[in-house]
């Protein structure tokens, strides 16, 4: 569907992959509107993996962040942030755990408010409604 936003999702690789694709399997919903474009890579502390996030995150219309347990210790995420911030691409942060305890990533504005996963908010999320 081509109206879908493009979104590009920062999650914690080690701990919350299994977020990450529930977030991928609502993107397959037929009223969803947003389609993936990217994901955090998986050797996000190695090589020239932040040349090839900066890219993807470029690509994308907006970025979904994932926020579990143990995010504030990410550092994947708190690069893919950082550069969703230099490079001017909207994002936003989601509550991944629904037993609470989530956590920002370190590069997150305190301003920055974690939202609650619900399919409505999702939506609204993707169009701007921050």
């Amino acid at each position: 569907m081509a109206d879908r936003a493009r979104v590009y999702i920062s999650f914690d690789y080690d701990n919350d992959e299994d977020l990450k694709i529930l977030l991928v399997g609502q993107s397959k919903n037929d009223d969803s509107p947003f389609s993936i474009v990217d994901a955090s890579i998986p050797d996000a502390v190695t090589g020239d993996w932040k040349t090839s996030a900066r890219r993807r995150i470029k690509g994308a219309d907006v970025v979904a962040v994932i926020c579990g347990k143990k995010t504030d210790t990410a550092a994947g995420v708190a690069a893919e942030v950082t550069i969703a911030q230099e490079v001017g691409i909207p994002y936003f942060l989601l509550a991944g755990r629904a037993d609470g305890g989530n956590k920002k990533p370190t590069s997150a504005k305190s301003t920055d408010k974690l939202y609650q996963w619900t399919w409505q908010h999702l939506k609204s999320l993707i169009h701007g409604g921050r």
